[in-house]
C-alpha cells in the first residue's frame, strides 16, 4: 500500500514510517499539511492508497492537518484519510465526516501505541471503512452529564461507542462476547432512544451517531 504522512513530529513520523514499512507498506511522501495539499491538488496526480495526517500542524499548530484532509476529500471524495489527534476534539470529528464517512478515520495518537489497533485502523480506512476512536464517544458522554445520553444503559453506551467505530453488528457481538440478536436489540433501542432513523449502511449509521452527538453536546 502507498501511504503519505503529514506529521511534524520527527519521532512520530519515523515511528510511523518504520511501523508501516515493517507491514509491507511504502511511505511515498511526507511533509506539512501545505505540502500535502500542494502535491495532491495537481492535475492528474497519482493518489496514494491512504493519507495519515496529524490535526495540528505548522504554522499555527491548530487545525491545518484537518483542513488539509477536508480540502483533499472535497477534491478526491474517495481518497482514504486517517486523521490523528492528540486530544478528543468533537468538532473536528464531526467536520471531518460532514460530507461522508466512507474511507475516513479519526483516532487519538495514543492509539498508535497499540500497534494492532493502529494497523487495523489503517487497513479498515484504506479499504473504504470508517473508524472513529471510541474514546471520542466515551469522553463526549462523560462531558455532558444530564444530557439525553443518560437514557442509554451502560451496555447501550458500549454498543454506541463501537457503532461509532464503524463496526458491524457481528463485529460488536464478537467484541462484547454476546449474541448477535442481543446486539441487534441494543442497536434498535439506541436508535429509538436517540431519535435516529435506522440505517442499513454502516457509514450512514456512523455519521448519524456523530451528528447526534454534536447536536446534543452543543446543548449542554
Amino acid at each position: 500500500m502507498r501511504i503519505v504522512i503529514a506529521e511534524d513530529s520527527v519521532l512520530l513520523l519515523d515511528g510511523l514510517t518504520r511501523l508501516l514499512a515493517a507491514e509491507g507498506h511504502t511511505v511515498t511522501g511526507h511533509g506539512t499539511a501545505d505540502d500535502l495539499v500542494r502535491a495532491l491538488s495537481m492535475p492528474d496526480v497519482e493518489l496514494p492508497d491512504l493519507i495519515v495526517t496529524d490535526v495540528r500542524m505548522p504554522p499555527s499548530h491548530t487545525d491545518e492537518g484537518l483542513r488539509a484532509a477536508v480540502h483533499l476529500r472535497s477534491l478526491h471524495p474517495d481518497l482514504p484519510v486517517l486523521v490523528l489527534s492528540q486530544y478528543v476534539e468533537q468538532s473536528y470529528a464531526t467536520e471531518l465526516f460532514a460530507r461522508g464517512a466512507r474511507g475516513l478515520g479519526y483516532v487519538l495518537k495514543d492509539r498508535v501505541a497499540d500497534v494492532d489497533e493502529f494497523l487495523d485502523a489503517v487497513a479498515r480506512v484504506s479499504g473504504g471503512g470508517t473508524v472513529v476512536d471510541p474514546e471520542v464517544v466515551t469522553q463526549i458522554i462523560a462531558r455532558h452529564p444530564g444530557s439525553d445520553l443518560d437514557v442509554l444503559t451502560r451496555r447501550e453506551r458500549e454498543v454506541l461507542a463501537l457503532m461509532a467505530e464503524g463496526r458491524s453488528n457481528a463485529a460488536i457481538a464478537d467484541r462484547l462476547v454476546v449474541g448477535l440478536a442481543a446486539v441487534e436489540k441494543h442497536v434498535t433501542n439506541i436508535l429509538n432512544k436517540l431519535g435516529l432513523p435506522p440505517a442499513a449502511d454502516d457509514h450512514r449509521r456512523v455519521l448519524a451517531v456523530l451528528r447526534w452527538l454534536d447536536q446534543n453536546g452543543s446543548r449542554s
